[in-house]
């Protein structure tokens, strides 16, 4: 496959603090990916880069995609339920990358959100206030609104974190349905269970990068001790490129 994003010699930090040093590789078109790594280990913030909030600094990420070919789902913690807002225009939002911010909503694109609200099984909830909706029922909503988007290329950062297994089960399988349409998926997760059985590709981090490629051998026993042993050892307190000593 052609690749999507190619990350060349990648670093990331914030206020010249590391948080990700040296990562190259691919993401092919098409492909589906998981980034795997433990607790703090950068994988939020490589996904923020691609989307372009965070800018390098050093090294590249390369595409010739534009911002609106991107499709993001945040984590859920980052948003405030509390704003009064409904489910479908929650899932209406996932229009404005066609619309703009000043333009109107067609009737096209309420029939569309409709659609999308009954493929993640919230048929019914259009008119609830999102703040009324369990977690689960708020991460179909998230979903709703990526299928309104639209967009080539998914990002999604621990999408199925505190939500119940029928829900999780469902949204799996959007994200294969997206694979099935060559649509470039790329999800953080921390449920190596999972990965192995949903996800063809594995990113696996640690600040540093300990393994890219097929799942099965990313996420070898040796490579995971690995990415517990870097993590454990990284130096918050070094400059964006002092690496840690870690045997390997």
């Amino acid at each position: 496959m052609s690749a999507a994003i190619r990350i060349s010699n990648l670093t990331l930090a914030y206020r010249r603090h590391p948080a990700v040093h040296h990562v190259s590789g691919e993401f092919g078109a098409g492909s589906l990916t998981a980034i795997a790594g433990p607790n703090g280990a950068g994988k939020s913030t490589l996904l923020k880069a691609l989307m372009g909030e965070i800018r390098p600094v050093e090294g590249r990420i390369e595409h010739r995609l534009s911002r609106h070919d991107f499709g993001y789902l945040p984590q859920a913690a980052e948003i405030d339920r509390r704003f009064p807002i409904s489910v479908i225009e929650t899932v209406m939002l996932g229009a404005w990358g066609r619309a703009g911010a000043f333009g109107r909503m067609t009737r096209a694109d309420l029939a569309k959100a409709e659609e999308a609200l009954a493929a993640v099984g919230l048929m019914g909830f259009e008119r609830r206030p999102i703040g009324q909706l369990s977690a689960g029922q708020f991460q179909r909503a998230l979903f709703a609104r990526l299928l309104l988007q639209d967009a080539p290329v998914i990002l999604l950062d621990e999408p199925f974190t505190a939500i119940d297994a029928r829900t999780t089960a469902d949204l799996l399988a959007l994200v294969a349905g997206w694979h099935g349409e060559g649509r470039t998926v790329v999800a953080v997760l921390h449920d190596v269970e999972q990965i192995r059985a949903h996800f063809h590709e594995t990113l696996l981090i640690a600040r540093e990068q300990v393994a890219w490629g097929p799942t099965a051998s990313a996420l070898s026993p040796a490579n995971l001790l690995k990415a517990r042993a870097m993590s454990e050892s990284w130096d918050e307190t070094a400059g964006v490129c002092v690496r840690p000593e870690v045997a390997a």
